[in-house]
C-alpha cells in the first residue's frame, strides 16, 4: 500500500474534475462572503476539510483560492485576506469563477456600502498614486473576455449608492483636513457640486487648500483594488487640462471593506492610460 507522501504526491499530480473545482470555488466564496461581512471565520476549517474530502493535499486547495483570487483581482473584487493572487489562471477554473460571479453580481458579491458618521469621521490618509505597469496588462483570452463581461470601470461608474456615498466621504474628510488646519471658515465653504449643481461642472467638490486656494476635486470610487479601472468623461478631461494646478482626481478604492485613497494631478497622461471607449453619434 502506498505510504501518506505517496498518496499526496499522486493527488497533487492527478488532474482536476469539473466536480472538484465547483467544491473549492463554492468554499472559497463561503470565506469570501463571511470576509466582506466581516464575520470571524478559520480558513483551516474550509481547507483541510476540503483537501479531506477531495483526497488533495492542503497546498494544492490553497493553491486553487489564490488562483481564485487573482481572477478576482482581474475583475477589480475584493478577495479574501490571506490568499494572496497567483496568476495561473486555468479555464476551468475561469469558468467556475464567472458563474459565481454571474450568480452574485447584483447581490453580496459587491460589499454593503460602509456606514459612518459624520462626526466620527476624519481626514483620509492620502497615499501615492500606482505606478503604469504594462507588464500587469493580462494577455490571457478566456479571463479577459470575462473581465469584458464584467467591466469594474462601467460597474462603478452605474453605481450611483457608490459614487455618492464616496463623494460625501471626501466631502467630510475635506472639512476635517481643514479644520485640523485651523481653518474651520473654509471648511464651511466647501461645496458638493455634484449635488447641488448636477454633474456638468467636471467636478464633484469644491474644497481649498489651508491657504485659501481653490481645489477642484473629481471623485471615482471604487470596490476594487488601487489598479482598478475607472471612466473619465471628455468634461472632466478637459476641466483637468484648464486647471492643471487646481484640479485632482480624489480615488477611494477598497470601499465597503477599508477605503484608502490616493490623489492624481495633471497631467493625467503622466499617471494613467487614457483609451477612448465610446462615440457620440448624431446626424448632423
Amino acid at each position: 500500500m502506498p505510504n501518506n507522501q505517496e498518496e499526496d504526491q499522486t493527488a497533487i499530480k492527478a488532474a482536476w474534475t469539473d466536480a472538484e473545482i465547483e467544491q473549492v470555488v463554492r468554499d472559497y466564496f463561503a470565506m469570501r462572503s463571511l470576509f466582506l461581512q466581516g464575520q470571524p471565520f478559520v480558513k483551516a476549517h474550509y481547507y483541510k476539510e476540503t483537501a479531506k474530502r477531495l483526497g488533495r493535499s492542503v497546498a494544492s486547495i490553497e493553491h486553487k483560492y489564490m488562483n481564485i483570487s487573482a481572477t478576482l483581482e482581474r475583475l477589480s473584487l475584493p478577495w479574501v485576506s490571506g490568499y494572496a493572487p497567483l496568476r495561473n489562471f486555468q479555464n476551468a477554473l475561469l469558468k467556475a469563477v464567472e458563474t459565481r460571479v454571474a450568480q452574485e453580481w447584483d447581490g453580496p458579491i459587491i460589499p454593503e456600502q460602509a456606514s459612518w458618521k459624520a462626526a466620527d469621521i476624519h481626514a483620509l490618509m492620502i497615499e501615492p498614486p500606482p505606478q503604469i505597469n504594462m507588464a500587469l496588462t493580462s494577455t490571457h483570452e478566456e479571463l479577459e473576455r470575462i473581465a469584458r463581461r464584467f467591466d469594474p470601470a462601467l460597474r462603478d461608474e452605474r453605481n450611483r449608492k457608490l459614487g455618492r456615498a464616496g463623494e460625501e466621504r471626501v466631502l467630510e474628510s475635506e472639512r476635517a483636513r481643514l479644520t485640523a488646519h485651523g481653518r474651520a471658515d473654509l471648511a464651511r465653504k466647501i461645496v458638493w457640486v455634484a449635488q447641488e449643481q448636477g454633474d456638468g461642472a467636471g467636478y464633484d467638490i469644491l474644497s481649498f487648500e489651508p491657504n485659501g486656494e481653490e481645489r477642484f476635486l473629481e471623485v471615482k470610487t471604487t470596490v476594487g483594488h488601487q489598479r482598478t479601472p475607472f471612466y473619465l468623461s471628455s468634461n472632466e478631461r478637459d476641466f483637468a487640462q484648464e486647471a492643471p494646478d487646481r484640479f485632482r482626481i480624489f480615488r477611494l478604492y477598497g470601499w465597503g471593506t477599508e477605503p484608502r485613497a490616493f490623489l492624481i494631478t495633471p497631467p493625467l497622461e503622466s499617471s494613467l492610460i487614457l483609451n477612448p471607449t465610446a462615440y457620440r453619434a448624431s446626424f448632423g
